[in-house]
């Protein structure tokens, strides 16, 4: 948290200009002036170095994965961000690379189909938040996106590739549920089924909001915001742990 926080801080002082120029962005902290850019400065590598001293603490592998994402974050920041379709793919191995650090900090081995699963997921909701944009830039008939490479124009192409992303998240968990793990670790696997259908449901409640212009944040921040989400997630968490429990 402390590292991604540092990253994020750095990457609102990079973008100035562009959030400036953004009708959203440009009410950030540091774009509106609320807060001084001397206090980033400041703020973000105290925070950098306050991961690396803690993350010595916890030891092992954990170490090794949070520098990598540090590497990886900071070439998006300062060059991957401006390459379209590359940007959202380095932002879902970002995401990614949050659960593969954070099964190391506990010693938990992850399986294939997590980061297949998560990979999709993210690089999905990746899309939404460019293509959020582009809507955004085009209502305002704006050609393209500052600093980013895109132009209103993809806004269709990134509309499909989102969605695909999406739906093969879901496949992917429908296939898992064929995999030899689900009956070792589910005493009614075929309860799962539930949480394919509620992740189904979702994907697609994402993309119609942001279709019909009302994405107006980070997905994820949309998610924990939004009460269709929110109950969706508890009923996938609930359709997992009923399957897990075998109680029905």
């Amino acid at each position: 948290m402390l590292c991604a926080s540092a990253i994020y801080i750095a990457n609102d002082l990079l973008d100035l200009e562009s959030d400036r120029l953004h009708p959203r962005k440009r009410k950030r902290p540091f774009a509106s002036g609320i807060v001084p850019s001397w206090v980033g400065a400041i703020l973000s590598p105290t925070l950098l170095i306050a991961s690396i001293v803690m993350a010595g603490f916890v030891g092992g592998a954990f170490q090794t994965w949070l520098l990598l994402y540090f590497a990886l974050t900071s070439v998006y920041t300062l060059k991957l961000k401006q390459l379209p379709l590359l940007d959202c793919v380095a932002l879902a191995l970002l995401h990614t690379l949050r659960i593969v650090a954070g099964a190391a900090a506990v010693h938990h081995d992850l399986s294939f189909w997590l980061l297949a699963f998560s990979v999709f997921l993210f690089l999905s909701l990746a899309f939404v938040k460019r293509y959020s944009e582009l809507d955004l830039m085009s209502v305002q008939n704006n050609k393209e996106i500052h600093g980013r490479g895109y132009v209103t124009s993809d806004k269709s192409l990134i509309l499909i590739m989102g969605i695909v992303a999406g739906y093969t998240s879901v496949l992917v968990l429908a296939l898992y549920l064929n995999s030899e793990a689900v009956v070792k670790l589910y005493e009614s696997p075929e309860l799962l089924w539930g949480a394919v259908l509620i992740m189904l449901y979702w994907i697609s409640w994402v993309w119609m909001q942001a279709h019909r212009g009302k994405m107006k944040d980070d997905p994820l921040i949309f998610a924990v915001r939004d009460k269709t989400s929110l109950i969706a997630g508890f009923m996938f968490s609930l359709v997992l742990l009923i399957g897990a429990s075998g109680y029905l």
